[in-house]
């Protein structure tokens, strides 16, 4: 029993509850992976979007896809891996699928995805003019209908 304790305690200290929402299927993002060569450490940058997202909890894991030249690349990482310094995303896409698993048939511009435009609300110029309201058809008179009907 104090052993499923402890592994909880170890999972919920690992996870970073930053990450979830960062972003999702459809964004283009920027992956910043710490590479260690030696006793020295780097930060690479890995572009590219996001293909799918599976697991959950600390298991999650997810697909980034890019182009290189004309070969495709695709890297999976667990989203709460202690190797990635953060992601950082770019364009966010329109997407309506769960896994875009079909871009990897597709070439060239065919890749592409919608980009999402935000949906903000303008402010008024001024807070004191209402709203313009939407025209409306005036209504015939009940007497003028009980003649038509009549004729």
């Amino acid at each position: 029993m104090a052993s499923k304790n402890l592994a909880e305690i170890v999972q919920k200290s690992a996870l970073k509850p930053e990450r979830l929402d960062a972003f999702k299927i459809g964004d283009t993002v920027d992956v910043h992976v710490k590479i260690v060569e030696g006793e020295k450490e780097r930060i690479q940058i890995f572009s590219g979007i996001v293909i799918s997202r599976k697991g959950g909890g600390i298991n999650e894991s997810f697909t980034v896809r890019r182009l290189v030249g004309s070969e495709g690349v695709e890297r999976v990482w667990p989203l709460h891996s202690p190797s990635i310094e953060k992601i950082e995303v770019k364009k966010s896409g329109k997407v309506r699928r769960a896994k875009l698993y079909y871009l990897r048939d597709r070439v060239g511009k065919a890749t592409r995805v919608a980009e999402q435009q935000d949906m903000a609300v303008k402010p008024r110029v001024a807070d004191s003019v209402p709203p313009p309201q939407p025209k409306r058809h005036k209504e015939a008179k009940p007497e003028a209908k009980a003649e038509e009907a009549k004729a």
